[in-house]
């Protein structure tokens, strides 16, 4: 039996961009459901829940951030990632492959699902992280980047390999978003996030997750 294709579900106010987009993703055989409101797309994401969604912010009835959170209750998944509008079709389509990539290594690593160094304790197939014993709250895109750096504990992986894995491959040089999320990161599981003893940077090359 032939494995169905992703679906997006498309919450999207503006009917040209709508179009726009359907054809863009029917041209990639993905299937689609689609809500011109945020309570609208809440109720299609609960009757139907899809792989990924695509949302604006924007949106007349709800602010997009409020969606946001009702369907991460609902999905236990967060934001990725984010365009602003005007975006080109294929920078779309690049950081939809991506995020559907990770949904997928999140899936299959959740049979190896604990990953544990020091105080630090990753539960893939919870989608949560202890310090201590202690669960810290990380975002969306610092989980992922942390979970990224411990299914490959102990290498190096450089600042292409991360930008390019978590943000998409038109970010390859945004080296000051790796910066920006890894203090964060720091801050939340390091005893001194000025003596980090798990998450080391590499100078000029990327970061190492240290394993014991």
């Amino acid at each position: 039996m032939a494995k169905m294709s992703p679906l997006i579900l498309l919450i999207e106010d503006e009917l040209p961009i709508r179009r726009f987009l359907r054809t863009s993703l029917a041209s990639e055989d993905y299937r689609l459901t689609e809500a011109e409101t945020g309570q609208a797309g809440i109720r299609v994401a609960a009757q139907q829940p899809p792989d990924l969604v695509i949302l604006d912010l924007g949106l007349p009835d709800v602010d997009g951030q409020d969606v946001l959170r009702q369907l991460r209750e609902s999905l236990d998944n967060g934001a990725d990632d984010y365009l602003t509008k005007p975006f080109s079709t294929a920078e779309l389509l690049a950081r939809i492959r991506v995020a559907l990539r990770h949904a997928a290594k999140l899936d299959s690593d959740a049979e190896s699902s604990t990953f544990v160094t020091g105080n630090l304790k990753v539960d893939f197939a919870d989608r949560k992280v202890y310090v201590k014993g202690e669960e810290v709250h990380l975002t969306p895109l610092e989980y992922k980047l942390l979970t990224t750096l411990a299914k490959h504990a102990g290498k190096v992986l450089t600042h292409r390999f991360l930008l390019n894995e978590i943000w998409g491959p038109l970010h390859g040089r945004e080296t000051h978003y790796l910066r920006v999320f890894m203090a964060s990161l720091r801050r939340k599981i390091e005893v001194d996030a000025a003596e980090p003893r798990i998450l080391l940077t590499e100078q000029g090359i990327g970061y190492r997750l240290a394993a014991d």
